[in-house]
């Protein structure tokens, strides 16, 4: 059974840190390219970060670059995203999403269009309070 299932969500202070996992099970990891997208009341979703072990490469939304950081351990099968100087605007439920990597593109595209996203977590609300 194919499972992402993320934690790490909750309520922190402007300027706080949070971090989330995602712990992938049920297909060959290192053939996807994992992140996360966020997505607030009324708006639509948004990648916000991924990484992809095969490329060797990571992705960042110009809103978090600078204050979020991706990584991954190939052996738990896990991504991580570290979230700090969180602001009152990262106030999100975030999905853990995976996307088979590919040689016809980038390894990032999907984090800019949802619709080829293969797998989807259940999603953590992530609140900042101002």
């Amino acid at each position: 059974e194919v499972q992402l299932v993320e934690s790490g969500g909750g309520l922190v202070q402007a300027g706080g840190s949070l971090r989330l996992s995602c712990a992938a099970s049920g297909f060959t990891f290192d053939d996807y390219t994992i992140g996360w997208f966020r997505q607030a009341p009324g708006k639509e979703r948004e990648g916000v970060s991924c990484i992809s072990s095969s490329e060797g490469g990571t992705y960042y939304a110009d809103s978090v670059k600078g204050r979020f950081t991706i990584s991954g351990d190939n052996a738990k099968n896990t991504v991580y995203l570290q979230m700090n100087s969180l602001k009152p605007e990262d106030t999100a439920v975030y999905y853990c999403a995976a996307a088979r990597t590919s040689d016809s593109g980038s390894f990032y595209l999907p984090f800019e269009h949802p619709s080829k996203i293969n797998y989807w977590g259940q999603g953590t609300q992530v609140t900042v309070s101002s």
